[in-house]
């Protein structure tokens, strides 16, 4: 008797997290968050505006750690140097990432009573990113065999086709918006194949990835229960799919079957299971489709760097981990202190957050030489920690720089050059570093 695949649920598709965050503060203009401190980085404006580059200076020519006493997600330390963030990230059991001391964003859990006074929600999203040894481990483990070299050698030609034929679709001699045709579609379509996502609905992923990977928007206390609501059609969504897996003579290779048979993950609780799902699809989405668009517009700003690039391919393995280091997509990762220690001459407290602004030490001037500069042959380059450094350093990284070298080798490949056009908008927030639009024209070279 054959078996009947369950129907999948309903799920919206609008507003989006953009949508819904604009308009919530227009229509409540004074409820922005005020930061009081003049190195609180966590400002989403600075980001907004790209202006966090002499801040970050600044702080970094004082110190490799600071202490932000007031800020709109509480009180935390900046970490802003580069040997500070890889020696705190070495140091895992000291340094939590663990969900169950306030995770991996500088978002300040809310108590019990300050839940109930605002009605908002205090459940928790567990994933394993967020998570310390050994439950870190297993469930990473799962994941690792996706993203292993072999597993991209059988990866690229898929990748190279469909990164062509999109390339071939492209408009000449007119203006369109790359982050939208471009990053997004790429990056929407990896993580669909992933995950063996059916493909017309794959541009849920990135609706999904806006709601659940905007701190920002999670601080608005009346958009809880829309947040909430959308991030259970997500969940409700894959159960539909993990369901249908389970029905699967022989396991496949894709996100969903490779849990289903995992003895570290085939017994997630929902919360956890809606956690993972959100680490794999922000950490898939945003961080690559932000390099993309960071290159471009990147590019643009250096022309010398462009013509290296236009009559040097061989340069391409060297801009791939350049543009990472340019971009930083994600722009922090928090720590929590497990116990009064004592880091480059300042005392951390138990309990206090820790807040590494990677952006910041991979424009480090000690590091980098003249960081704010494209330089597609800088010979140090791979010292960047776009990607984190330690136990928790991005398990997909090798797929990210996969998609983006293929990115680059495909351009030249077309000789094509690609010009900021018309409007460029940053993302507004605090830990996802990109690019909302970036409108361009193509010429050839």
């Amino acid at each position: 008797m054959a078996t009947i695949a369950p129907k999948r649920p309903e799920v919206r598709t609008s507003p989006t997290a953009y949508e819904a965050i604009k308009e919530h503060y227009e229509n409540n203009p004074g409820e922005r968050p005020e930061h009081p401190h003049k190195w609180d980085v966590s400002r989403s404006d600075i980001y907004f505006e790209d202006k966090w580059q002499p801040i970050f200076a600044e702080m970094q020519e004082a110190g490799p750690l600071h202490y932000i006493p007031e800020s709109p997600y509480g009180p935390y330390w900046a970490v802003v140097g580069h040997k500070a963030i890889q020696h705190i990230e070495a140091l895992p059991e000291t340094f939590s990432s663990s969900w169950e001391h306030g995770g991996i964003t500088i978002l300040e859990r809310l108590t019990e009573e300050e839940a109930e006074a605002a009605g908002a929600d205090t459940r928790e999203l567990p994933m394993f990113i967020a998570m310390d040894r050994p439950q870190h481990t297993g469930q990473r483990r799962t994941v690792a065999p996706k993203f292993t070299p072999s597993a991209m050698v059988d990866m690229e030609t898929e990748i190279r086709r469909r990164t062509g034929e999109l390339l071939d679709t492209l408009p000449r001699g007119e203006t369109f918006d790359w982050v939208e045709e471009v990053s997004i579609e790429l990056t929407t379509g990896m993580l669909a194949i992933l995950f063996g996502f059916p493909w017309e609905d794959r541009h849920l992923l990135t609706f999904w990835s806006d709601w659940s990977g905007d701190t920002e928007l999670a601080t608005v206390r009346d958009l809880d229960a829309t947040r909430w609501e959308i991030l259970q059609e997500m969940a409700g969504y894959f159960q539909s799919l993990w369901i249908e897996r389970t029905q699967d003579k022989e396991p496949g290779d894709d996100l969903i079957s490779m849990m289903i048979h995992s003895e570290a993950m085939n017994q997630m609780r929902p919360e956890e299971f809606m956690g993972n799902l959100v680490l794999l699809i922000v950490g898939g989405n945003d961080t690559t489709r932000n390099s993309m668009s960071g290159f471009i517009h990147a590019l643009d700003k250096f022309p010398d760097q462009r013509k290296v690039f236009e009559e040097n391919p061989d340069v391409i393995p060297n801009a791939v981990q350049e543009m990472l280091r340019v971009q930083t997509p994600l722009a922090h990762m928090r720590r929590t202190c497990t116990e009064d220690t004592e880091v480059f001459g300042q005392t951390i407290k138990k309990g206090d957050k820790v807040v590494l602004w990677y952006l910041a030490a991979n424009h480090e001037e000690g590091v980098f030489e003249e960081p704010h500069k494209l330089d597609l042959r800088r010979d140090n380059a791979r010292r960047h920690i776009a990607f984190g450094y330690g136990i928790h350093r991005c398990v997909g990284a090798r797929l990210a720089e996969l998609q983006l070298r293929i990115l680059l080798e495909e351009m030249h490949k077309r000789r094509m050059r690609v010009h900021v056009a018309g409007d460029v908008e940053r993302v507004r927030a605090n830990f996802v570093h990109g690019f909302r639009k970036l409108e361009v024209e193509i010429t050839d070279f």
